[in-house]
């Protein structure tokens, strides 16, 4: 029987939240760098070309990847976070085939970056990635505060991987063009918390959060709840 989320409905214009994990549960993000490296792929096919091409030299690979390969008007990164073993993306594609475009390009890169580092062969990933429809507006809103609280929850880490999400992005104290923060945060009066009773930023939205295993996400993440 399939797993969940392994038989997919692309739509053009759709919000999804995908996500996967290593192999057996295995540690997919070890090092800062391997988080580091994961992040550039998904800038090489996100970013618009302009900005892309102001870092010179560029190698052949790299040229033709950004004038042949790039995604940026095909789908946008609205959240995501990297976990020690796995990964979410919340993202809008706005033709059917952008998803797979996008998990195919970064996922094939980053596993030969992987596996030549830890001189491994083989899968990385225990399946196909999981791509779930998100259907409500409800749905879309809540998924970002999901994602930007795991890394949140660990209870013992290498390094912080919360600095390997979109909420520094959210909280304005990171940038960068191909994270499209704006739909999520328009619906909050500001970023950051000014007074301890602020409860119309977004970090009051995420970090008082209050879980409800009930809640309609649970059709849209990992079979544990808590990864």
């Amino acid at each position: 029987m399939p797993g969940k989320n392994t038989l997919k409905t692309y739509v053009e214009n759709g919000y999804y939240h995908i996500y996967n994990r290593g192999i057996d549960k295995k540690e997919i993000f070890i090092d800062e760098k391997d988080c580091t490296v994961f992040l550039h792929y998904l800038k090489l096919y996100l970013d618009t070309p302009q900005n892309l091409l102001k870092d010179k030299p560029l190698s052949p690979k790299l040229l033709y990847k950004i004038n042949n390969l790039n995604l940026n008007r095909e789908i946008d990164l609205l959240s995501f976070t990297l976990m020690p073993n796995h990964f979410h993306l919340q993202v809008k594609q706005y033709t059917k085939e952008a998803i797979q475009k996008l998990t195919r390009r970064v996922l094939t890169c980053f596993v030969r970056y992987y596996n030549n580092k830890y001189k491994r062969i083989g899968t990385l990933f225990e399946s196909v990635y999981k791509a779930a429809l998100i259907e409500t507006e409800e749905q879309n809103l809540y998924l970002s505060s999901y994602i930007h609280r795991n890394p949140m929850k660990l209870k013992s880490s290498k390094f912080d991987y919360v600095q390997f999400s979109s909420y520094p992005y959210y909280l304005k104290s990171k940038t960068a063009d191909w994270i499209k923060i704006d739909e999520i945060s328009s619906y909050f009066k500001k970023s950051k918390n000014t007074a301890k009773s602020d409860i119309f930023s977004y970090q009051n939205f995420v970090e008082d959060f209050k879980e409800n295993p009930e809640y309609a996400l649970k059709e849209l993440t990992l079979e544990e709840v808590n990864g």
